[in-house]
């Protein structure tokens, strides 16, 4: 399974107008990317896409040294359960 990004999404699909996941963001700021929204199409459900796509934000965000703000319940979860994920949560 491939993981791509474009369109402020990473996502497992054809193109990132026909996912069949998807974690959504939306810039703010220099500093500061709002996780929105996530996706998982049932073919896809309970093999752990939405953890990787969540990972995958999570890894962008310190590359670019942002912070998350976790709008969305599912990324919220995520981080949550997943103390590694503390230095890109914004509080």
């Amino acid at each position: 399974m491939e993981i791509k990004h474009a369109d402020n999404k990473f996502f497992v699909g054809e193109d990132s107008s026909n996912t069949l996941a998807e974690v959504h963001y939306v810039p703010t700021g220099s500093t500061k990317l709002i996780a929105d929204h996530t996706h998982v199409d049932d073919s896809l459900r309970g093999e752990g896409v939405g953890q990787k796509l969540v990972e995958q934000l999570v890894i962008y965000a310190r590359e670019k040294d942002l912070k998350i703000v976790p709008l969305c319940p599912f990324v919220k979860s995520q981080f949550e359960k997943t103390p590694e994920y503390e230095d890109v949560w914004n509080k």
